[in-house]
């Protein structure tokens, strides 16, 4: 015997909530049902902005940058990134070390990846350029954004900070990371973690300047071992090197290796 809802007999494989409406691949019942459509909502003028505001436009604007990135770096070829401080002078050691990077890499055909920025980002890129070589920047939208310097000539700009680190990831076959701030540690980091998970293939990962990183790698070495919170890092993981040209030559060897 059917089982009644509102005086009203209802078939036994009827939802007790009542009618069933479908919005593509939604489904609402009760009083989640609306009273307009889908369509109509399209069709209706409408002055307000704000769904321009609002996740599912996020969404798009999203995978726009995906598309865009895709298609800018899918045929660069193999390639370097190189990480650091946009507050490194042009005068300081560091910046010098870095355009000499940036050539070296440029002159075994490999492309360089920075963030497009001032300080070691510029100084790779100039030293690639210079070289005759592929100079990439990947800038990001910040509040005193600078854009991307002169010596880029592939450039992208992005809103998302996780959809650059993905264009960095997935386009480096090897990375170095000068000394820098909050943003190198954020990529360095990251990377060491995709690479430590197996989320990215193992790549080589060289760090410059054994005073400014020996500290940190003492830290994680000593404490943050000690506590148990990480793995024994992997020696072969991470190389600490005060020579630029070395710094080059391991960061580059899995290419390098690759065409042999």
């Amino acid at each position: 015997m059917d089982a009644e809802q509102d005086g009203q007999p209802v078939p036994q494989d009827a939802s007790p909530l009542g009618d069933t409406y479908h919005r593509g691949p939604v489904i609402l019942r009760g009083p989640m049902i609306p009273t307009d459509n889908t369509t109509a909502n399209l069709l209706q003028p409408d002055a307000d902005t704000d769904w321009l505001h609002m996740d599912p436009w996020r969404v798009l604007r999203i995978q726009s940058e995906f598309v865009d990135g895709f298609g800018a770096l899918a045929e660069l070829g193999p390639a370097v990134a190189v990480f650091g401080s946009a507050r490194t002078p042009r005068t300081d050691p560091v910046y010098k070390a870095a355009r000499r990077m940036g050539s070296q890499i440029a002159k075994r055909d490999i492309a360089v990846i920075t963030g497009g920025g001032p300080g070691v980002m510029e100084a790779a890129n100039r030293g690639a350029a210079l070289a005759g070589g592929k100079s990439v920047g990947l800038g990001i939208e910040l509040p005193h954004e600078q854009g991307l310097n002169q010596w880029v000539n592939l450039g992208m700009s992005f809103r998302y900070f996780f959809v650059r680190k993905t264009m960095f990831v997935k386009y480096s076959s090897g990375v170095i990371i000068c000394p820098g701030g909050f943003g190198t540690l954020d990529e360095m980091f990251e990377l060491l973690t995709l690479v430590q998970t197996h989320k990215v293939a193992n790549m080589p990962v060289v760090l410059y300047g054994k005073d400014y990183w020996q500290g940190l790698f003492d830290w994680l070495n000593g404490p943050v071992s000690d506590h148990g919170m990480i793995s024994a890092i992997d020696p072969h993981l991470v190389t600490l090197t005060d020579s630029p040209d070395e710094a080059v030559d391991i960061a580059t060897s899995a290419i390098i290796a690759s065409r042999a």
